[in-house]
């Protein structure tokens, strides 16, 4: 990519970011997410391979009928109470278009099927990207609207995406595909804790960008992006990939890893809210998002040869250990004890 491309997008996808998350009027939010999915665009499609091209494709016809979907919303808001506000959202029309609108760009159940195709058309940074921080403003709107949402519609989508995350990823062998279904899964937590302790899913958010992010370096790291490949890339770098292991074992919600915090505050706050059935479904569900994290943790660390692999072995060569990479797994291992911490500042 031509570099001056490079910076201009990634300026503006920083600017598209910031203007949505600081924004107090709809007109300014949806701005901020149009200039978000027009940046992105160059990073998805830079390799000019054909399914990159198709992913950059099906990733603007989602995201522009989500924008327009959420500007119809707003519209519909003010022509009823004559209020711009993102937190005046008090028609129930324009809530449930904004609730579908927003779970079209975050990938929410039943709007999922653009999410693991476009990742596995994109290069490991920008699935990173896709991942993360192009679901910040979604999240942000998500988060000011919270307490005009309809929880029931919140609570259907949150169990189904749990369930869908989970299932979908069991047969997986490409590794952008598995942590799509994972961030399917991961969301629809977060979705089912949203309208009763925004806080709370906002903490659930943060750590989930923590771990993913670790589990993407490593990954792009180890040039790792198919369970075969992985299988093999233990010869390169083995205490990276010990320590993959222990980040995929924390993004499955196991105490005492950091992944546990959420799951069990969301647990915690589902039973206050005598939800204790939607409390029990996801934390049942979650099972199967466990079952394909064991699976990866367990190529990637424990498969040694011989094994029924083709590929061909990678050289253990002798490189600086990634700062980055080494602080960012610490905190999606370790920050569990840290919880009284983490309550007190949230």
């Amino acid at each position: 990519m031509n570099p001056h491309t490079k910076l201009l997008s990634s300026l503006s996808l920083i600017l598209g970011t910031t203007i949505t998350i600081s924004s107090t009027h709809w007109v300014m939010a949806w701005a901020g997410l149009e200039l978000n999915t027009l940046a992105i665009i160059p990073f998805i499609s830079k390799s000019h391979h054909p399914r990159a091209i198709e992913a950059a494709i099906k990733y603007f016809l989602v995201q522009a009928t989500a924008s327009a979907l959420l500007l119809f919303s707003s519209m519909t808001n003010a022509w009823s109470t004559g209020q711009w506000d993102i937190t005046q959202l008090t028609h129930s029309t324009s809530s449930l278009l904004l609730t579908v609108a927003i779970a079209m760009k975050l990938g929410l159940v039943p709007f999922h099927f653009w999410f693991p195709e476009v990742l596995q058309g994109s290069s490991l940074t920008t699935a990173l990207l896709l991942s993360t921080m192009m679901k910040l403003p979604p999240t942000a709107l998500l988060f000011l609207t919270s307490h005009s949402l309809n929880p029931t519609l919140l609570t259907t989508m949150a169990i189904t995406s749990v369930a869908l995350g989970g299932w979908m990823g069991l047969n997986q062998t490409q590794l952008r595909k598995i942590l799509a279904f994972s961030s399917i899964a991961h969301l629809g937590w977060l979705a089912a804790v949203i309208t009763y302790n925004p806080e709370l899913a906002l903490l659930t958010f943060y750590l989930y960008i923590l771990m993913t992010t670790t589990v993407f370096l490593t990954l792009s790291s180890t040039k790792a992006l198919k369970l075969a490949t992985l299988m093999t890339s233990w010869t390169k770098s083995p205490t990276l990939n010990a320590t993959l292991m222990l980040v995929l074992l924390s993004l499955a919600g196991l105490p005492p890893l950091t992944g546990f915090l959420p799951k069990w505050l969301i647990i915690q706050e589902l039973t206050k809210q005598e939800m204790t059935s939607t409390a029990t479904i996801i934390a049942i569900l979650s099972l199967l998002g466990l079952f394909f994290y064991l699976r990866l943790a367990y190529h990637s660390t424990i498969t040694l040869p011989p094994n029924s692999t083709n590929h061909m072995k990678l050289w253990h060569l002798p490189k600086p250990t990634n700062t980055t990479i080494a602080i960012l797994a610490t905190l999606s291992v370790l920050t569990l004890p840290l919880s009284p911490l983490i309550l007190t500042i949230t």
